[in-house]
């Protein structure tokens, strides 16, 4: 089943470039991986000698010596091996789960710098699962196979070089029935990566119908369609169902092989051996030893034909993961810091000092979220000189919530130049210019967490004392002291604990606790209610007196106030006034003026 959340398949990663990022998460463990290595090489040299004493042990009876010496030898080799393999496999463990660690500490460093326009054309579930589902499969990959594949590699090799000093035409027997059956796994193994890396992408899209319903849950209940989003759950998890088995069939039909190979060649070997017996070409106890390292060959077998499948299952995840690290970031260290000494912009005010209300200029700017896409705004140029409100009225679309983005660097202009203090706002250091800056977003986003969290989250060294006078300002003190426990409470997913209005202000306080010297208002005041409302309204003309305010309003109560008004319409500014010079000198400002006064009579 196919649906709207379900993205093509992305190209497929080189093999060389999956090698590298592999390396690029095994080559910080190098030392405890060589430790383990080294531990699981002791324990298969003990493993392999342990048919050389099984034949000294068949020597000894055939003579009528005693054997209480080499059952004391085989008993300690066989507790000495175990306890090795034992030390190996916690060691590579710990180590593979550093990787995973080391894996997502990097990933959701980076993921949460990507761009927004990056942000804005992935499913944020997809994302997720890349983190939390395809990193761990990093665990085998990085640590086990590479062990596994040395010492199986190496145990491999060995005993094949015991075998062919035991019996060459024996081993000629063995190695032609193991190569037989090995082409046959190595068909299998691109199959494996192909399965997994479709599972892993199932995985992914069950993140983001996940995500998509627990985002809109009350949407879903009003709507009645639980049965629908079930289905559409239910739809991801079957095709993540039917890849992995996919992925488990050939897995399986891989490590099958393994003890296919052994017993064709237990036959072989039970069949012609017991012939060179008979005619004495051999010993019974050589033929014994020798079908105990054929039995042993199970091991590196199995450890190598793990190895491979590892592989493939982890390629999967790396192709997966750097796809993740592949989208653009945000640089936070490009620009340079603010310089006051250096020359303005044509129609710029001169830089500030960087403490005081900062100005903002618009130089005939240019702006589209796509190549695809038509225009946003086209030749848009204003100025705000430092202190004072700004407000930005025009009909929905006009692309006045995008200036914000544009000042914030969300997104960077297509064309012309957008100045903070005089500097273009490409050349500020991204860190320096969003700590000037306060944003309340239109939809007033509260995180989950307690009160106190999402107060402080854009200033989180603020002291109780300016809490105290932001919840004032915010008229928020009133619902802290009826809320149970205070600023600890938790407001709930999304700030599902807390009204509209709540949200709103609970937004405003974030801003102004960060005392910023440029204030970004979107429709901050639209969910309250009228005395709210007016008491914000006052507050926001307050803070107008000490800093920079841009406000995006529809409200005529709220534009009323501003020093100046920026008529848009289509992308471009229609008017720059007064609200009385407005309301004489622009037709549409006076129809929307009008429009607000007959909605609040």
């Amino acid at each position: 089943m196919t649906t709207a959340l379900e993205a093509p398949a992305a190209p497929a990663v080189p093999a060389r470039q999956v090698w590298r990022a592999l390396y690029t998460h095994f080559r910080p463990h190098r030392a405890a991986v060589a430790l383990g290595a080294v531990l699981a090489l002791i324990g298969a040299a003990s493993g392999l000698a342990q048919p050389l004493a099984a034949k000294a042990l068949v020597d000894r009876l055939g003579h009528d010596e005693p054997i209480a010496s080499i059952l004391l030898a085989l008993t300690a080799l066989v507790v000495f091996g175990t306890a090795v393999e034992a030390l190996g496999s916690y060691v590579l463990e710990r180590t593979a789960e550093s990787v995973v660690l080391a894996a997502r500490r990097s990933l959701i460093g980076r993921l949460l710098r990507l761009r927004l326009p990056e942000v804005e054309k992935t499913q944020p579930g997809d994302l997720m699962s890349r983190i939390t589902s395809d990193t761990t499969l990093l665990r085998a990959v990085t640590t086990q196979s590479v062990v596994s594949a040395a010492t199986g590699g190496l145990s491999f090799v060995a005993t094949l070089v015991l075998m062919g000093f035991m019996d060459p035409v024996l081993l000629g027997v063995t190695i032609g029935v193991i190569v037989l059956i090995g082409g046959a796994v190595a068909v299998l193994m691109p199959r494996i990566a192909a399965a997994t890396r479709r599972s892993q992408e199932a995985v992914g899209r069950i993140s983001t119908v996940l995500e998509r319903a627990f985002g809109a849950f009350r949407t879903i209940k009003a709507s009645g369609a639980e049965a629908r989003e079930t289905a559409v759950v239910d739809a991801a998890a079957r095709d993540a169902w039917r890849h992995g088995v996919k992925s488990a069939k050939w897995q399986s039909l891989a490590g099958s092989s393994i003890g296919l190979a052994v017993q064709v060649s237990f036959l072989a070997v039970l069949g012609i051996g017991g012939a060179r017996v008979a005619s004495g070409a051999t010993t019974i106890s050589s033929l014994i030893a020798f079908l105990l390292f054929l039995f042993y060959l199970i091991e590196p077998i199995s450890k190598l034909v793990e190895a491979a499948t590892q592989f493939q299952v982890g390629s999967a995840a790396v192709s997966r993961i750097l796809e993740a690290e592949a989208l653009e970031v945000e640089e936070p260290d490009t620009g340079a810091a603010p310089d006051t000494g250096a020359a303005a912009g044509a129609g710029a005010a001169a830089p500030t000092d960087g403490g005081g209300p900062a100005s903002v200029v618009f130089e005939d700017v240019s702006f589209r979220y796509r190549d695809d896409l038509p225009a946003v705004h086209r030749g848009v140029s204003f100025e705000v000189p430092g202190r004072g409100m700004t407000a930005f009225v025009g009909p929905s679309g006009a692309g006045k919530t995008t200036l914000f983005g544009l000042i914030e660097r969300f997104y960077e202009a297509t064309g012309g130049r957008v100045l903070v203090d005089g500097r273009d706002v490409r050349e500020w250091p991204l860190a320096a210019l969003r700590a000037s800056i306060g944003y309340v977003e239109q939809d007033a986003p509260v995180l989950s967490g307690t009160l106190r969290e999402n107060l402080t989250f854009a200033a989180p060294d603020a002291g109780e004392e300016e809490i105290r006078r932001v919840l004032v300002r915010a008229r928020l003190d009133a619902l802290v002291e009826r809320l149970p426990e205070g600023l600890e409470t938790v407001v709930g997913h999304r700030g599902s604990k807390l009204s509209g209005g709540e949200r709103q202000r609970v937004a405003i306080a974030r801003a102004l606790l960060r005392r910023p010297r440029l204030l970004l208002l979107d429709e901050a005041t639209s969910q309250l209610d009228a005395v709210n409302e007016l008491a914000l309204r006052d507050v926001v003309a307050e803070v107008a007196r000490e800093t920079t305010v841009l406000v995006v309003a529809h409200r005529l109560s709220t534009v009323t106030l501003a020093d100046r008004i920026v008529v848009m319409e289509a992308g471009r500014v229609r008017a720059v006034g007064t609200h009385a010079e407005l309301v004489e000198g622009d037709e549409l400002y006076g129809e929307l003026a009008a429009t607000q006064f007959l909605a609040t009579a």
